[in-house]
């Protein structure tokens, strides 16, 4: 078992402050779901669990020890992998050469992703954007990291694919927390914790069934 909080987190952008005192927990093995509009902070919430950006208040406690002030590089070597929206593989480097960076052995992620084993030779910033998220998550999967860290994982992807990509994250054996602009129709009759947030705030905290009673 492993459990990532935010404790009355505060994070400001210059003037902005886009996080105003944000409480939730994430336990795992197991899903935690951060939804929201752009704007919404749910991608600023995934960051400052991650280290990304600084809090300007509160705290981030890993398994009841404060490591707000852990530097994002330690957290990852400590077993938290996080998987941007965005620049999230090394276009200049293969689809091998940014797998042999995180695992010398690829068949946890060619059997996930089989789609990326003709892709193995060509340079990943010449990849469709939905194959780019699958050799994102591959590096992922690769890392066996205990806590996972993944924003809009399924962006670009067809529908088969995002179904396979909601399916593999949520039998990781990991804390994975996934931030989406909406509940996924795969993830919703599995068990998940979900946290509703609109302008920087927590407005719902729950189950996913909860969430559908809630929304109406």
């Amino acid at each position: 078992m492993t459990t990532v909080s935010l404790r009355h987190a505060r994070v400001r952008y210059g003037p902005v402050e886009a996080l105003h005192g944000v409480t939730l927990a994430a336990p795992g093995p197991g899903l935690t779901l951060l939804l929201g509009r752009n704007g919404s902070g749910r991608t600023t919430a995934l960051r400052a669990l991650a280290g990304a950006v600084p809090l300007s208040g509160g705290a981030v406690v890993w398994d009841g020890t404060d490591v707000t002030r852990v530097p994002a590089y330690e957290r990852a070597r400590r077993g938290m992998c996080l998987v941007p929206e965005r620049q999230a593989v090394f276009g200049s480097l293969t689809v091998r050469e940014n797998l042999d960076l995180v695992a010398p052995g690829h068949d946890a992620a060619l059997e996930a992703y089989p789609q990326l084993r003709p892709l193995l030779d060509r340079r990943a910033g010449t990849l469709s954007g939905g194959e780019q998220r699958m050799l994102a998550l591959s590096r992922a999967l690769l890392a066996r990291a205990r806590v996972v860290l993944v924003d809009e994982p399924a962006q670009g992807m067809a529908p088969a694919v995002a179904a396979r990509t909601y399916e593999v994250l949520a039998g990781l054996r990991a804390c994975v927390v996934i931030a989406e602009q909406r509940l996924p129709p795969a993830l919703r009759d599995r068990p998940a914790l979900v946290y509703e947030l609109r302008r920087g705030t927590v407005v719902f905290a729950g189950e996913a069934g909860e969430l559908r009673r809630y929304l109406g």
